[in-house]
């Protein structure tokens, strides 16, 4: 069937608001999407909106369109492809087989628009809290009305797919009706088995400088408040009396005030802001260096950064009540606590002072929260195949 994935003429578009220069959870599978699609001989090309800093690929092609920074997100940017002829042209002339949106916005209303224009299936990912997004920044009135919008845009996909099953919750009730395809995100960071993760693990701690009696905290993700990084600072300076460090990773609008906090709270020695590191194998050794990984958001639905540090042996405090802890049996594959400094300190401490809680938990992560990416992107291809023939026989 020639609108089948593998035909030699045919190429799936990946659509979304953001990629690398841009580091998130969204962007990083959308980079392993295009990467393990092409490594498996398939056609694609990623649709994004213009950045000024424009890294280096190999294998599939890049469009982007149009786009202005968005204030105080830095450095995300909101993409304009109505005043942007070109993308349209380009579109219009690249032979899409199936079309993938990560996002209903922007690079969201042109996955719709390739759809539509070459009668191919529209596959829409849920991958946010859109609404708790808008809400931060825009009226009622106007949420409202780009809720909308983001409904209509998961009406019209042929498919829609959610991350975890727990996702289901916030779709629903945001209105969505339809039908809902779970196709969990992989992980890039395999080992062979849980001794070569312990290996890893001490070798990681002794390249980055981490004594065998500290215990090194992480967190990798965007600054924002959203993301509870307020909770992990304050908790830290009520651990004064214990050998913890805390490894920030990442960037985001509250960087300064961050920092500022850290001055403050006098806790500098203990509190390291390294940035981002792009860098995939420096970054693995700080998820094998760190004894916990902290994670009390609200914000998130299904964090890739929580499975990529179950991959390397490090299990996550996570809250209670939040959609991306209900894949946390507490105790047993990570750990809930309330979202206040106080609890987040008072299990750190519990936890330091019975260091077997946390190999129960690191053992219970690495086998229940990962899966390689490889698999994954095996089951899309496939579930692509079927999409797709199944459009192809109601056009008949």
């Amino acid at each position: 069937m020639r609108n089948r994935v593998d035909s030699n003429d045919k190429v799936i578009g990946l659509f979304n608001d953001s990629f690398p220069p841009v580091l998130d959870g969204v962007t990083l599978t959308v980079e392993n999407y295009v990467h393990w699609l092409t490594t498996m001989g398939y056609k694609s090309c990623v649709v994004t909106p213009w950045n000024p800093v424009m890294p280096s690929h190999d294998g599939f092609d890049l469009y982007r369109f149009f786009s202005l920074p968005i204030p105080s997100r830095a450095p995300y940017r909101y993409g304009y492809p109505k005043v942007d002829p070109f993308i349209w042209r380009k579109l219009r002339r690249t032979p899409f087989s199936l079309v993938h949106s990560h996002c209903p916005f922007s690079s969201g209303r042109l996955a719709l628009y390739s759809s539509r224009y070459h009668d191919v299936p529209l596959v829409a990912t849920f991958h946010s809290k859109y609404r708790t997004d808008l809400e931060h920044s825009l009226p009622p009135w106007m949420v409202k009305r780009i809720m909308k919008r983001v409904l209509d845009f998961f009406n019209a996909a042929d498919e829609v797919w959610i991350p975890q099953a727990q996702v289901e919750d916030t779709v629903r009730e945001y209105g969505y009706k339809g039908r809902l395809t779970v196709v969990e995100n992989g992980i890039d960071l395999a080992m062979e088995n849980f001794d070569s993760i312990l290996d890893f693990k001490a070798e990681s701690r002794r390249r980055i400088g981490i004594d065998r009696s500290e215990m090194l905290l992480l967190f990798v993700g965007q600054h924002i408040w959203e993301k509870g990084v307020e909770v992990i600072i304050r908790a830290i300076s009520m651990l004064r009396d214990l050998p913890v460090r805390m490894a920030f990773i990442g960037t985001g609008y509250a960087v300064d005030d961050m920092k500022s906090l850290i001055r403050s709270l006098g806790v500098e020695d203990r509190v390291t802001l390294h940035g981002v590191i792009r860098d995939r194998d420096t970054l693995k050794q700080y998820y094998a260096a760190a004894s916990l990984f902290l994670f009390p958001s609200f914000y998130d639905n299904a964090p890739l950064v929580v499975r990529e540090a179950a991959m390397m042996g490090t299990p996550s405090i996570l809250l209670h009540g939040a959609t991306a802890a209900e894949v946390i049996v507490n105790g047993e594959n990570g750990f809930l606590a309330n979202r206040t400094p106080e609890s987040y300190a008072a299990l750190i401490r519990e936890l330091y002072n019975n260091p077997e809680r946390i190999d129960i938990a690191a053992r219970g992560a690495s086998s229940t929260l990962t899966r390689s990416w490889r698999d994954v992107m095996e089951e899309v291809v496939q579930r692509y195949n079927e999409i797709i023939e199944r459009h192809v026989r109601r056009k008949k």
